[in-house]
């Protein structure tokens, strides 16, 4: 599975991208939030607030139920605002 983080998550995370292979558990959009929080201070303080993140799976915008497979691209990213 590839990660795509965005913006503040980018810088908070550490890292732009990275391929990882979650545990079996992880089958929702929300399971793998939860998982990536518990990984370290990081990911933690960037996912402290997981309805200010947005999610795509293979390019479309994806909800918490969205399941999610190995050798998918998921991009995290804050919401857009415009003015």
């Amino acid at each position: 599975m590839k990660l795509l983080y965005f913006a503040w998550l980018r810088t908070r995370i550490g890292r732009g991208e990275e391929d990882i292979e979650p545990p079996p558990e992880v089958a929702t959009v929300a399971d793998l939030l939860a998982w990536l929080a518990a990984r370290g201070a990081g990911y933690a303080e960037a996912l402290a607030r997981p309805d200010l993140v947005r999610v795509a799976v293979n390019q479309e915008f994806a909800g918490p139920d969205t399941l999610v497979h190995a050798g998918d691209e998921i991009a995290l990213f804050p919401p857009v605002t415009g003015g």
